[in-house]
């Protein structure tokens, strides 16, 4: 019991003193818009980046932090098009070349790689290769090339029914296109932060309404000189 007392509490640590880390926040939970900004031991890497989340909005995800969640705010479930609230490991990142010069674990999209959506299936949320068993899924190698390139998030890694899959920061379809449920940016925009993230920094993405400012500097003081975050 002491060990793993000890595991979760360092593990916490890790959480809160992630050296990078990408902001995204939104007007309220209803909007499909929002802005983002890259942290690096509290410094401001990048221009700020409006990005468009899910058709639905935000609701709570689950994720690496617990932050104060009000009983009346949406949960997010599978098929809801929403993009969820939350701090999230940043894991992997994926694309359509073979091989890749990212600081960060890479996944190749081949032709057979896919991500279950289907919440009765022992790999639900899982990039796997296809084996023909799986009822539902996306391709990680889509036509629309939306997913020339992306970063996954991990939210729900423990697969709880329903509570939502396949969540990454991925190329936007277009301009104002929101998603069901990820978050999208230009190509060249996800390039510069693909190219930024190293695992040894243990990124995160922290994705919020903005009345939830507070809370997350509470937990994340280095933010501190975000206009992203109203004080």
């Amino acid at each position: 019991m002491i060990k793993s007392f000890l595991i979760s509490i360092s593990f916490s640590i890790t959480l809160i003193a992630s050296q990078q880390i990408i902001l995204v926040v939104a007007d309220d939970f209803n909007t499909s818009k929002a802005k983002l900004e890259c942290y690096e031991d509290g410094k401001l890497i990048f221009n700020t980046i409006d990005v468009n989340i899910g058709k639905n909005g935000l609701a709570w995800g689950l994720g690496e932090v617990i932050l104060k969640q009000r009983s009346n705010e949406p949960i997010k479930y599978e098929g809801d098009k929403k993009a969820p609230i939350g701090v999230f490991k940043l894991s992997n990142i994926y694309g359509y070349k073979v091989k890749s010069l990212y600081n960060m674990p890479y996944l190749y999209a081949s032709e057979n790689l896919i991500c279950v959506d289907d919440s009765n299936s022992s790999f639900y949320n899982q990039i796997i290769e296809a084996n023909g068993d799986e009822k539902s899924f996306e391709y990680m190698k889509r036509q629309d090339e939306q997913y020339r390139l992306g970063i996954v998030v991990e939210h729900n890694t423990n697969a709880q029914n329903r509570r939502g899959s396949c969540i990454f920061l991925h190329i936007k379809k277009s301009l104002n296109a929101p998603t069901a449920g990820c978050t999208s940016m230009s190509l060249s925009e996800i390039q510069k932060i693909a190219l930024w993230l190293d695992k040894s920094k243990n990124p995160l993405l922290i994705q919020i309404p903005k009345n939830l400012s507070k809370e997350v500097l509470k937990h994340y003081p280095k933010l501190k000189s975000s206009k992203l975050l109203p004080l």
